[in-house]
Order: C-alpha cells, then structure tokens, then sequence
C-alpha cells in the first residue's frame, strides 16, 4: 500500500469531497431502512415446532413475550463439526446488543438444522448465552430459503438469495423478521441472504475505515472462529480439551 502524501489543506478538501458522498449513502440508508419497514407482512401458517434445551417449542414461544423476533440463519449442518466462521463473526456481536434489543421490544434466536446436542456443544466452544434452538425434522430452513435438498443443488437452479445467487449448498446463511400480533399470530416481514447479513457485522464498520480495510483477497477470506485467531489466548476449558 503506497499513500498519496498531501498537504493538510489538500486533505480536507479530498475529505469533504467523500463526506458528500457518505451523506449520500446516509440518507439513501434511511430511505432503504423506511421501506424495508414497510413491506407488507405474510402470515406463517406452517406450525413450525423447534427443539430447545428444555424441549420443543413454537415459532411464538420464540418471541418471549415480545412482539417481534430476528432469526439468525445459522449455518450447522448436521452431522458436521464445521461452524461457519461468517455466521459465528455475526453471533459475536449479539450478546453486547441483546440487552438493547430486548429494550426495543426485539428477542434474538439462532436456528439451525443440526440437532440440539450439536448446537449446544458449538455454543460452549464458542461461549455465546443467547437462545439457539434446532429446526431439524422441519420444513423451516427450507420454507426460508437456507437450506437445500441433494436434488435441489444437483440441478443447480439459483435459489439462494431469492433466486438471484446460483451458490447452493446443503445450508447457507441468512437473517429473518417475524411480528407478532395482539391475537398471537405470527408474520414474516423480512429476510436478507448473503452479503446482506453484513450490515449485523460491526467489526466490518470499523474494519472499512481503516487504510488496509478487511485486508481479504475473497469476502470473508480472513475470517476465523474467535478462538483460532493466532492471538486469540489460551482456550477455556471445556468438552473438547
């Protein structure tokens, strides 16, 4: 990386040239985020039920009495020791801000299709508190466009991402919005896929300002599980030594 030296005068002025644009991006944030509000809602009439650590619950048990829930699409598939790295980077960021969601009448869970004794065991490597629960042996991953059938990836049609991505995989990642209503019935609003999850990614904001940005040769290339970084310290005891 070779900086361009300037005088501080040259400086400012190349500096107001880019607040102008990120005064742009700022109100068309705005504009995007009073849209995405908006949307209109679609009822869920499939009687999800989801296995937690202390038994089967309900897409509206998931609300704990709160009347809207974001789902993170966390990728585990079952049977498989991988824990993707992108979806563990979006999962470090919950627990500062769970306090804040639940003061916005907002409750947080992770859903995956692996089997609640995977869950739990990737949660105590990993340290996060926050609900996580299994959609295994249902149709939810499917119906939301995070998981896919062996037929499904052999054809190779794009599904991903509302049908604009041709990446498919047995899981993939995404984040969802539900509301809830005085009645108790339960609406999807939203749902993001790809690099849309990167707006939950604070270290990225950060990362951007900087000369050397995310410093990644492909998205996501540098990204690590927070205990595999090279500094990351001694482990903690737990289950796998």
């Amino acid at each position: 990386m070779q900086p361009n030296i300037v005088s501080r005068d040259e400086w400012l002025d190349a500096r107001k040239a880019l607040l102008a644009k990120e005064r742009e991006v700022t109100h068309l944030r705005d504009e995007v985020a009073a849209q995405r509000r908006a949307l209109p809602w679609v009822k869920v009439e499939t009687p999800y039920v989801f296995q937690s650590t202390s038994g089967p619950v309900t897409l509206a048990d998931l609300f704990d009495g709160r009347s809207q829930l974001l789902v993170q699409h966390f990728m585990l598939t079952p049977g498989k020791d991988h824990i993707c790295p992108g979806c563990s980077l979006m999962a470090d960021h919950v627990p500062g801000a769970s306090m804040h969601f639940k003061n916005a009448d907002l409750s947080f869970v992770a859903i995956s299709r692996a089997p609640i004794e995977q869950i739990e065991a990737a949660r105590a490597r990993m340290g996060w508190d926050f609900p996580w629960v299994s959609s295994g042996g249902t149709s939810f991953n499917y119906d939301f466009g995070v998981s896919f059938t062996p037929e499904q990836i052999a054809e190779g049609k794009p599904l991903y991402n509302f049908g604009t991505t041709g990446y498919l995989d047995e899981d993939v990642h995404g984040t969802s919005v539900f509301a809830k209503d005085a009645a108790g019935d339960v609406f999807h609003t939203y749902s993001t896929y790809a690099r849309g999850d990167e707006a939950f990614i604070g270290a990225f904001s950060f990362l951007d300002l900087v000369p050397k940005g995310r410093n990644e040769e492909g998205t996501m290339s540098w990204v690590r599980l927070h205990d595999e970084y090279e500094d990351a310290g001694p482990k903690g005891d737990d289950c796998c030594g």
